[in-house]
């Protein structure tokens, strides 16, 4: 757990992670406070999440399909803007 997001990581090698991020409606994860090297990208595969940017107070909304990429030292979080559990796929490569 990451506040309230639920964050499982299915993959890990020397040149990428792969996991997901659950959220129930209204909630928000907490500040990831961004990666040395790796980008990471965020997929959206189910309900409606903003990513926020905390360090230049930036949302990036993004809803089913919708994807964000997130350069290297960039804190961010999600909240859940949707009436539904959110499912996030994430991958950051590579990892710290």
């Amino acid at each position: 757990m990451e506040g309230e997001e639920q964050c499982r990581l299915y993959y890990k090698t020397d040149k990428l992670l792969f996991g997901t991020s659950i959220l129930p409606p209204g909630k928000k994860g907490s500040v990831d406070h961004g990666h040395k090297t790796g980008h990471e990208i965020f997929y959206c595969a189910r309900g409606k999440v903003a990513c926020h940017f905390p360090r230049v107070n930036r949302y990036e909304e993004l809803d089913e399909g919708d994807i964000v990429i997130i350069p290297p030292g960039e804190p961010h979080e999600l909240f859940n803007q949707g009436t539904e559990e959110a499912l996030v796929c994430w991958s950051l490569a590579p990892p710290d």
